[in-house]
């Protein structure tokens, strides 16, 4: 039988939250398939994975190449009807993913994004994070014509059979951006559902950065622009 859901967990030098947040996952999506994927992790993560990791899970490894590149092998493994990506941090709350799928089979929606706006909460352990997230949904939404209220945000959850005809080609955090950018231009619906944040710091272990930033928005412009032929998988 074919599961509801595949949750993707990419990891790299993940071993202080990775047994709290597969407990997490766990245990608020029982039913859904994991595909850990291990990046070329140099701590103790593959060992932790393989030893949590149930019968109805999967788990990868690879060499380092960035978490687009583990994100995309990682889809190559999925079975379920929808697709989401789950941080090996402890940043966003998996007890959110189950409600996020019912909304997404009760509207048949293509994909449904989480938004850490549309509740009143911390967003950010510096002020820049959020300008540099907020201003690149404005940039987007602009490009795109669209009005989500946060791209950036990890909580993507696509249908596995509208994956399959993306041609996603990005090996690092880029990924996100051209996932929701060919979802776009495409013009499938891309609906939202309010999710908490638990901001981690540089210090704490927080990859992103500024370079991100500007490598986002030439993905945008890049997708933008592409030729309608090549916005299929071939």
């Amino acid at each position: 039988m074919q599961p509801r859901l595949s949750i993707i967990m990419p990891i790299f030098n993940e071993e202080r939250t990775l047994p709290e947040i597969i407990r997490r996952v766990v245990t608020a999506c029982p039913f859904a398939e994991i595909i850990f994927v291990n990046d070329g992790s140099t701590d103790r993560s593959l060992e932790i994975a393989r030893s949590l990791a149930r019968p109805t899970d999967t788990v990868l490894t690879k060499e380092n190449g960035g978490k687009g590149s583990a994100v995309r092998m990682g889809y190559a493994y999925t079975k379920g009807i929808y697709v989401i990506v789950q941080d090996a941090d402890l940043e966003y709350n998996p007890a959110e993913i189950i409600p996020m799928l019912e909304r997404a089979e009760r509207e048949n929606l293509p994909a449904i994004m989480g938004s850490r706006r549309i509740l009143k909460q911390r967003q950010y352990t510096h002020i820049k994070y959020y300008i540099g997230g907020t201003v690149l949904t404005w940039i987007f939404n602009g490009l795109y014509g669209t009005r989500l209220s946060d791209q950036p945000n990890c909580y993507k959850m696509v249908r596995r059979d509208i994956l399959a005809t993306l041609p996603l080609t990005e090996d690092d955090f880029r990924l996100d951006s051209e996932l929701t950018a060919l979802l776009a231009r495409r013009g499938f619906r891309i609906a939202e559902y309010p999710t908490t944040y638990h901001p981690r710091s540089v210090t704490e272990g927080k990859k992103i950065n500024w370079k991100d930033w500007f490598r986002a928005i030439k993905v945008f412009i890049r997708v933008r622009f592409l030729p309608r032929k090549k916005l299929h998988q071939m």
